[in-house]
């Protein structure tokens, strides 16, 4: 697997949610299975915040790694990326989860708070962002929609869904007058990030606006967090948004236009995507940072896809914190782990290679205490 430069902005908030259920853990070593045989004797909590685009593939984390080991509790407050950067520099959790890889006044930071250690970046939660809607009597299994195209929707450019440049994307579907509403993150968030990047990429000079966590424009309708958009597309017939797709429900979705052809979001093809994009040029062999391709035309690539990182220190001032969290990355990394993010009924997550894998487990073994 390819990885590549990486944007280092956004923060995905939602309202918090914690998760804190008991598991045990193992301090080093790994298996398929992500257990590990040297694991005895651990106990006490491990923290972490983050990325509420992670909360559905943590939640299912946690309880697999429970069924193994009942002696550590560990917690996951889905503040948003953001919020889980600040708690992890600040040192009040061990770990993050962020939709967007650390900036560099944040690596700098970080440095201080890992005991002059360094911080990990780990891409171990691959999902699809998708485009949603909310158009009840349209009679297409998925609305077929440009980069340009809906980069003058969000743009508030295209204001109807009859719209003409709709309807010669999407042959033979009759489509309402109804309004349109697009429905944008209000909270600072790594979906929006990743959103942004892939609309200004790929949409030929359509989205007038950098790439940025924040959006860009004022006013119109917005929700705080992944279930805040969703909710209030749910909310108003005409209404699109976009979320992690392990949320997209019962609403519409779109397929995107790569290449010629039009790609509904799936697992597989968010993969594709991530497996043809580089690492990034300033990435280390414990930052592995990705750049996504927004651009490809791969038959069979969703471009508009979501790497969410579990961020770590290489060295915590108690060895105790260090061993948990070798212990519980271990899991989540395992084959075991990420089987269970990929569940549809879990998070539906695209599992990372076993070529990542081997990376990824090399930088968890490296962790240490001071």
């Amino acid at each position: 697997m390819k990885l590549t430069p990486h944007s280092r902005s956004g923060a995905l908030v939602l309202a918090g949610t914690a998760l804190a259920l008991t598991l045990a853990a193992c301090s080093s070593g790994s298996s398929a299975d992500g257990g590990d045989a040297s694991a005895e004797g651990l106990s006490g909590s491990l923290a972490a915040a983050g990325a509420s685009s992670q909360e559905k593939a943590v939640a299912g984390w946690i309880a697999g790694f429970n069924d193994t080991y009942p002696d550590v509790a560990v917690s996951y407050d889905a503040v948003g990326s953001g919020g889980g950067r600040e708690q992890f520099l600040a040192g009040a959790v061990q770990l993050a989860g962020s939709d967007a890889a650390l900036k560099d006044d944040e690596l700098a930071a970080a440095s201080e708070r890992c005991e002059g250690g360094e911080a990990l970046e780990l891409p171990l939660y691959i999902s699809p962002i998708a485009v949603v809607y909310n158009l009840p009597d349209l009679d297409t299994e998925h609305l077929q929609l440009s980069a340009a195209t809906l980069a003058k929707i969000f743009n508030r450019d295209i204001t109807t869904w009859d719209d003409p440049a709709i309807a010669a994307e999407n042959p033979g579907v009759t489509l309402p007058s109804t309004g349109i509403i697009p429905v944008n993150r209000s909270d600072e968030s790594g979906t929006t990030e990743n959103f942004t990047e892939y609309l200004e990429a790929a949409s030929d000079g359509a989205w007038p606006h950098e790439a940025s966590g924040d959006w860009p424009l004022s006013g119109g309708q917005s929700g705080q967090g992944t279930q805040g958009v969703i909710d209030t597309v749910s909310g108003a017939t005409g209404a699109i948004g976009y979320a992690d797709a392990s949320r997209a429900g019962d609403l519409g979705t779109v397929a995107l236009k790569v290449g010629d052809a039009y790609v509904p979001f799936s697992a597989e093809a968010a993969a594709k995507v991530v497996d043809a994009s580089p690492r990034a040029q300033d990435a280390t062999d414990k930052r592995l940072v990705v750049e996504l391709d927004r651009t490809t035309t791969e038959a069979g690539a969703y471009p508009l896809v979501l790497v969410s990182y579990s961020i770590a220190c290489s060295t915590y001032a108690d060895e105790a914190d260090a061993a948990k969290v070798k212990a519980y990355l271990t899991y989540v990394a395992s084959e075991a782990g990420q089987e269970r993010a990929a569940d549809p009924s879990v998070a539906g997550a695209a599992p990372i290679s076993d070529e990542l894998r081997t990376e990824v487990q090399a930088a968890i073994d490296s962790i240490t205490g001071a």
